[in-house]
């Protein structure tokens, strides 16, 4: 079996314009899936495009099957930016008979992507299928720090076990999943009359970071460092506000701006430890205008800009490119270490591994902002520094 076998190709002339694209437009600069299925190994690409055609484990919200073709109509129309894009796109993902064929199909491309050092692109489909998407991970031998972009926690609160998998229940099936290779979890944007307070203390226990929405109204920036300490990215559609992305039946008046969301798929981009990405539950079957489709593509543009305005300072070699900055804690008993990045001004925290942890690092490595070294400065302990210690445990 190959991965050719889990696709379909692409018909170019459905979203080509009548007179072609312009030489700047992106529908010429990026490769297609449509005769023979590219050797991904002997050319190399940086991002790949895959589409995800199968909403059976979308709960509400039927039709977001049909996103990635429409996604593909606004997209290619789009001029390219600053860089030289190597963008291949390889079709859609045929829906398998079960649901469960999708998920092994999504989990061995983004396997075989990731360790090719392409970053996958997934346009779904329900957010169900960050499952598969997490598990593409799970033959990488590597712990995973996840991000998901969502106003609310997909959470199970019955009994776990026999849980299907649906976008409202996945997080269930990847917290629980053995062998756990789950380091992290982060939540971005959740509205708290959505999350039970029972869901708000399973995260305090388990020690995962989650963050209201209206932690970034005033300013999105504070974002960034949550988002560079993922290596895979799930964004639902239904986030954004619906004034702004409409195409979600489980739409709601409030939540990000679609400026701050093409922000947030730009810091993502950004990201050097980030290798692979999806964007859940857009739905044309309720999209004015094309309004959503349009702020997408734009989405998913900024992170391609995102991607090749890396600047690769992580992992933090060589020594010469950083800043070490010591501040004292708990009446100095306790030393704090932060690394600053003279490419990017950017911050990280360093967390020791407990006697018992990782034989080869003498600590983790964790992205933070400069009100974190600032609060070390003051003599206390940065909130972050405790959860990731107790993660370290």
């Amino acid at each position: 079996m190959t991965l050719s076998d889990f696709f379909s190709p692409i018909d170019t002339e459905k979203f080509t314009p009548k007179h072609g694209f312009l030489t700047s437009q992106l529908g010429v600069k990026v490769e297609f899936y449509t005769d023979t299925f590219p050797d991904l190994e002997e050319k190399k690409y940086d991002l790949a495009i895959i589409g995800v055609k199968d909403d059976r484990g979308a709960v509400n919200n039927n039709g977001c099957s049909l996103a990635p073709d429409y996604f593909r109509e606004q997209f290619y129309l789009l001029n390219e930016g600053n860089f030289s894009a190597k963008i291949i796109d390889l079709g859609n993902i045929i829906a398998g008979q079960a649901v469960s064929d999708t998920y092994f199909a999504l989990k061995t491309v983004v396997t075989e992507l990731v360790k090719l050092d392409i970053v996958p692109i997934i346009i779904g489909g329900g957010q169900d299928l960050t499952y598969a998407q997490y598990m593409g991970y799970e033959n990488l031998e590597q712990k995973v720090d996840l991000l998901v972009v969502d106003n609310r926690f997909d959470l199970e609160q019955d009994e776990i076990e026999d849980v299907a998998t649906t976008s409202q229940s996945y997080l269930t099936k990847i917290f629980f999943h053995q062998p756990n290779y789950l380091f992290n979890f982060s939540n971005m944007g959740y509205q708290t009359y959505f999350v039970s307070q029972d869901s708000l203390r399973v995260m305090d226990k388990l020690y995962f970071d989650v963050h209201r929405l209206g932690e970034f109204v005033s300013d999105l920036s504070v974002s960034e460092p949550v988002i560079r300490n993922a290596n895979m990215v799930s964004f639902d559609m239904g986030a954004i506000r619906s004034s702004d992305a409409c195409g979600n039946s489980n739409m709601v008046p409030n939540g990000f701006y679609g400026e701050d969301a093409c922000r947030i798929a730009r810091y993502a981009g950004m990201s050097d430890k980030l290798t692979s990405i999806g964007f859940y539950e857009f739905n044309p079957a309720f999209d004015k205008g094309g309004q959503t489709a349009m702020l997408l593509s734009q989405m998913v543009w900024y992170f391609v800009d995102g991607y090749y305005s890396r600047k690769k300072d992580f992992p933090l070699t060589p020594k010469s490119q950083y800043i070490i900055y010591r501040a004292s804690v708990n009446d100095g008993a306790t030393e704090v270490n932060f690394v600053k990045s003279k490419k990017s001004d950017r911050w990280w925290m360093q967390v020791p591994y407990p006697a018992n942890g990782s034989k080869n690092e003498r600590f983790h490595l964790v992205p933070c902002k400069y009100e974190d070294y600032n609060t070390a400065v003051k003599g206390e302990m940065p909130d972050l520094w405790w959860r990731t210690y107790q993660k370290l445990t």
